[in-house]
């Protein structure tokens, strides 16, 4: 029976119910098979048709893909804009049979068959046949009669909770002296089968209601950014049940080539999504680019949705340009909810990137105390955002299910390809950095230690100050059933020094990951504070000071260095802005103020997408070599766009939403873009301005007819040259 299949005929003829297949052997689990007719009806010749009257004959099947239907409301997938049955693996549905005479269980043999793929295969669970029994087994493949009426049939299907994850073929076959009779192939009875987080034998199963509705059917979220110290949020759009976007998800497992029979694993599924959201050495769905030059594409600042994405990418085959760490997350993040995997986008302030692969971030300076560029290869990130995933891992021993981090970013290669975990979040807090996948990278940037070395005239260098607690400082993620971030550090890391903390370490050291400790100097008597202020506005001037304080009986003098910069939020400088050396004796337990202003036409003309400046101060005692490192990051905060609804939102009418925007720069805005999200349409909708002048407000309407009722957003981004990430939300109750 795995070499038989339905040709593409929509005819009820029963001729065309008996065919054989030409197969190309391919893992696209959407392609169309290429199908023949087959006039041998086992020994007969095609001299003229044999006596089916007796037999059943399929006149059609229903498979209820209404999501009023009971099948769609029972498995939670009401939402998906989608013609198809779509079902969660593990709980059975319903499909309707109508037959040309009344079911006679005892002469009739009848089954369904689902099939994936070009090459079916029963071995490899891509050619199912699934056949009626009197009860229906859990973790098993079967079909069981509900009810038998007159010329109609109604089944339960059941399918297993670890089966293949995709979009199936469906026949019904019936069985014959002369051979099997099956259902013409018709693409409004493919099914799509996914994960299933409220079946418990599930390995994505996550017994919380509350969890569930946000981590799988929540499509809207919030990215945050900024510091520790200065969160700023914006929406997104995940979509994840917008029309299309299902097969956008299934057509990057293809361009993957990932085996079928691999596809009913969450981590496997994961990890290959994790290489293909990047297209760095795949040809995945998003061009990284951090240099801020995007005139072929699109800024990663200005996107406001994953759908645009998504569709675009399984359109062309082309990746899309541009990505940064909270595009690749956001988009990855839709994947995930899509397939029915529980996830969410995490944010880890100050994180580190270890390109050396030493578990420590190292930051060189030069015999004069500045920072050494060209030898510096670790960095820190102002900070970085990378997804969680809830999956039990059979893989590892008990205690490591639930929440896994993995990464899309292209930052270092994980057997040989740009991608990152699943790594169990409460191995990387207890240090177990030895089980896969990449937790030693992980905890490096959540955990690592920042150390400061002095390089000599020679070339050697001497290990100067060490910062144990500037790594890794909060890590957040949306808190469930509000826009408010949930504070999840202590998920991954202990609190510095504590015991446990401790404890952790030595399980890290024992692997191989070593946590440095402080340096012990000849004397640490001066001590070195950079203030700057909490909340300075893009295109103000300010004013950063730097403490020194002397804690000796004794007089101490230094050199300091004061360099400031614009920089990328990956902590890699654009361009220097300040540049300035003091000479400095401090007496005996005194403290000693310097304060350097910063003018907006220093760094105004030079801002790339995030608005950060980044000064360090380093310097060098000179009675004691004594190594002082200060650094601060400084996020310009930028206006954000005003919109409002002209009215009510009332469902199938129009509704008017007015936005605005104030230019904050002291020069014009030129070839500005405004992106707007949320209007009830696949694609966004973009305006284009050719210029808005110094202290101009632009003032713009968009009108559309909202088709769905409840709560929904509308997102707009503003994009030009000189100034990126202005972002607006509105709020939208549809009644």
């Amino acid at each position: 029976m795995s070499e038989s299949s339905p040709d593409n005929s929509n005819s009820r003829k029963p001729l065309a119910s008996y065919i054989g297949r030409r197969i190309t052997p391919s893992n696209d689990s959407n392609a169309e098979e290429n199908e023949v007719l087959n006039f041998e009806y086992f020994g007969l010749t095609p001299r003229g048709p044999p006596n089916l009257k007796d037999f059943l004959e399929v006149w059609g099947v229903d498979v209820h893909p209404s999501p009023d239907g009971i099948n769609k409301k029972q498995h939670h997938t009401e939402a998906y804009d989608c013609a198809n049955l779509i079902v969660r693996r593990g709980q059975p549905f319903s499909i309707t049979i109508t037959i040309n005479r009344a079911y006679d269980a005892e002469k009739d043999k009848l089954w369904v068959e689902f099939l994936i793929g070009r090459y079916p295969d029963i071995s490899k669970g891509t050619y199912i046949p699934i056949y009626i029994q009197e009860q229906l087994e859990k973790g098993k493949w079967g079909a069981k009669v509900e009810r038998a009426w007159n010329n109609t049939l109604s089944l339960s299907i059941m399918t297993p909770p670890h089966c293949i994850v995709g979009r199936f073929r469906m026949y019904v076959a019936i069985m014959t002296p002369y051979g099997i009779r099956r259902t013409p192939r018709e693409k409004e009875t493919d099914i799509y089968v996914l994960f299933n987080p409220w079946c418990q034998e599930d390995n994505v199963y996550l017994d919380n209601a509350a969890e569930n509705e946000e981590y799988v059917l929540n499509d809207f979220g919030c990215i945050y950014y900024g510091k520790c110290t200065e969160i700023i949020s914006r929406a997104w759009i995940f979509g994840q049940f917008e029309r299309k976007v299902l097969d956008s998800c299934i057509y990057i497992l293809d361009r993957a080539r990932m085996p079928l029979q691999a596809r009913g694993c969450p981590i496997k599924i994961s990890r290959v999504a994790s290489a293909m959201i990047n297209s760095k050495d795949d040809g995945g769905v998003l061009v990284g680019c951090w240099d801020g030059v995007y005139g072929d594409g699109v800024a990663p600042t200005a996107w406001n949705s994953s759908v645009e994405i998504l569709l675009q990418y399984s359109k062309t085959g082309l990746p899309v340009c541009y990505g940064q760490c909270w595009v690749f997350a956001a988009v990855f993040n839709t994947v995930l909810r899509c397939l029915g995997i529980p996830a969410r986008v995490v944010t880890n302030f100050s994180s580190a990137h270890d390109n050396d692969a030493n578990l420590i971030t190292d930051i060189i300076l030069d015999e004069n105390g500045k920072k050494d560029r060209e030898l510096t290869k670790d960095s820190i990130w102002n900070y970085h955002c990378w997804n969680e995933c809830w999956m039990s891992r059979y893989d590892l021993p008990p205690g490591y299910d639930g929440w896994q981090a993995i990464d899309a970013t292209p930052q270092e290669t994980s057997e040989g390809m740009y991608r990152c975990g699943p790594a169990s979040v409460n191995a990387i807090k207890h240090g177990q950095v030895f089980f896969p996948y990449d937790a030693p990278f992980i905890y490096a940037e959540v955990n690592s230690d920042i150390v400061y070395w002095k390089r000599q005239k020679d070339g050697s260098l001497i290990k100067g100050d060490v910062k144990t607690d500037e790594v890794g400082k909060l890590i957040l993620t949306k808190e469930m059933g509000s826009d408010s971030s949930e504070d999840i550090t202590d998920q991954y890391k202990y609190q510095e020094g504590s015991q446990e903390e401790r404890m952790a370490q030595n399980a890290a050291v024992q692997y191989g990951v070593k946590k440095e400790q402080d340096v012990t100097e000849t004397a640490i008597d001066v001590s070195v504070k950079m203030l700057v202020p909490e909340k300075v506005l893009l295109g103000s001037n300010f004013e950063v000071e730097v403490e020194l304080r002397n804690s000796c009986s004794e007089k101490r003098s230094m050199t300091i260095h004061i360099s400031g910069s614009v920089v990328f939020y990956t902590g890699v400088p654009k361009i220097q802005i300040k540049d300035e050396t003091i000479k400095m004796t401090l007496e005996p337990y005194k403290v000693r103020q310097k304060k350097v202003e910063i003018k907006s036409k220093d760094y105004v003309d030079h801002l790339v997408e995030q608005s950060i400046l980044h000064f360090l101060v380093s310097g060098q005692v000179a009675e004691t070599g004594q190594t002082l490192v200060s650094q601060k990051a400084v996020p310009l905060q930028i206006p954000k766009l005003n919109i409002r609804a002209e009215g009510p939102a009332v469902y199938g009418l129009k509704v008017t939403i007015a936005i605005e925007f104030t230019n904050p720069l002291k020069k014009p805005l030129e070839h500005i873009v405004l992106r707007i999200d949320g209007l009830d349409s696949l694609k966004p909708k973009l305006k284009i301005f050719s210029i808005l002048s110094e202290n101009a407000t632009l003032k713009t309407e968009e009108s559309f007819v909202p088709w769905r009722r409840g709560q929904r957003k509308v997102v707009a981004s503003l994009d030009c040259d000189a100034l990126r990430q202005v972002i607006g939300e509105l709020e939208l109750t549809v009644v």
